[in-house]
């Protein structure tokens, strides 16, 4: 099915969803923080739930696990009570998310207009709108950049290409392969998929602002 820009501002209903890196452990001294709003979020929430991702239900382009949307609050207490969605803890949730990273999936946290945010999914670009709608209308509008962004050193990337197979927004490329990546920090929106996965760590994790001025 072809879709439309119209059908994706439908679809979305306006959501609107921010990238959040998961808190991942890279290996035994180096360590990429998680934006700080999502675990206060959840930590701060009084009832998280744990539900199907609509999108990925619906569209069924893709191999990865369904059950990965968080509701939060009066959104949980809903699908609790409707016997829809199960309730799980904080530490389930932070799991849940930890395993979805490494199976690439994209962090986003959800709100509806200027509302409190009130779900957070593991998207795909295969099946989930937000990102389905930035990669075919350069929908920028459905998301909003984390407050960090990757940081790329050429002189340590060896050209094998795992940051090309993370990214979901195209910010790396092999132009000249075999060759080093080529990274466009215009497209990085801070969901740090690429950075614990790069072999040589020539990738890393700063602040967007601090990034943008020495970057």
């Amino acid at each position: 099915m072809a879709y439309t820009q119209d059908d994706v501002r439908k679809a979305t209903n306006n959501l609107t969803g921010v990238t959040i890196p998961v808190h991942v452990t890279v290996d035994a001294q180096q360590v990429v923080l998680a934006q700080p709003e999502m675990k206060e979020l959840l930590a701060s929430a009084e009832a998280i739930a744990v539900g199907a991702c609509a999108c990925r239900e619906s569209e069924r382009n893709c191999d990865n696990p369904i059950e990965v949307c968080l509701a939060l609050d009066s959104e949980a207490r809903e699908r609790i009570t409707d016997r829809q969605w199960r309730e799980v803890s904080l530490e389930e949730a932070l799991e849940l998310l930890e395993d979805t990273y490494r199976l690439g999936l994209v962090h986003m946290a959800y709100r509806r207009g200027d509302a409190s945010i009130g779900f957070a999914c593991s998207c795909c670009t295969c099946c989930c709108w937000p990102l389905t709608a930035l990669q075919r209308f350069d929908y920028h509008d459905a998301i909003t950049e984390s407050a960090f962004v990757a940081d790329y050193d050429e002189a340590k990337c060896i050209g094998c290409g795992t940051c090309v197979e993370r990214c979901p927004f195209d910010a790396f490329s092999l132009p000249n392969a075999p060759g080093t990546a080529s990274f466009s920090r215009a497209k990085c929106f801070g969901c740090g998929l690429c950075v614990s996965t790069c072999p040589s760590g020539a990738i890393s994790f700063a602040p967007r602002a601090s990034a943008e001025v020495h970057g």
